[in-house]
């Protein structure tokens, strides 16, 4: 279950390690132990052009995921690409009186939470189930020792 990580501009300034292993933890938690993850580390600049591009939102986003195609070869189980912005994270974790780890690691399990379909944007119900099963990944991820609270 690969994980590639990408680390661009302000994010080139942020140590990326343990984020492979979370990652994999998340996918192997979704049932998606076999699916390939590319995971980007990036500023507030890149993640606004992103933003813009593709949502028609022109500002810093704190995360953006972006599903792989569905006629990929059967071979190939991409599952998608999330981008973070680190200085968005940072801004958050400040307001929040979160760690800057513990920002990035929700908005990771945000991310790839979104890859599987879910999207709290859609209805108030949506939004309830999505938050109950990012709490439930971010829980047993605690259990397994992946990360602290």
């Amino acid at each position: 279950m690969p994980v590639a990580i990408a680390r661009r501009g302000a994010g080139k300034k942020y140590t990326s390690r343990q984020y492979r292993k979370i990652a994999s933890a998340i996918l192997e938690l979704l049932g998606k132990d076999k699916a390939e993850l590319s995971l980007a580390l990036v500023g507030n600049v890149e993640i606004q052009r992103l933003n813009a591009k593709y949502r028609q939102k022109n500002h810093p986003t704190d995360v953006l995921s972006f599903v792989a195609e569905k006629n990929l070869p059967m071979e190939i189980h991409l599952l998608g690409d999330v981008i973070i912005s680190v200085e968005k994270a940072a801004e958050q974790a400040r307001e929040r009186r979160h760690t800057l780890d513990e920002e990035m690691v929700t908005l990771l399990i945000h991310g790839v939470v979104h890859l599987m379909g879910y999207d709290h944007e859609r209805s108030s119900k949506d939004a309830r189930v999505m938050g109950r099963l990012e709490k439930k990944i971010h829980r047993q991820l605690c259990e397994r020792g992946l990360i602290e609270v």
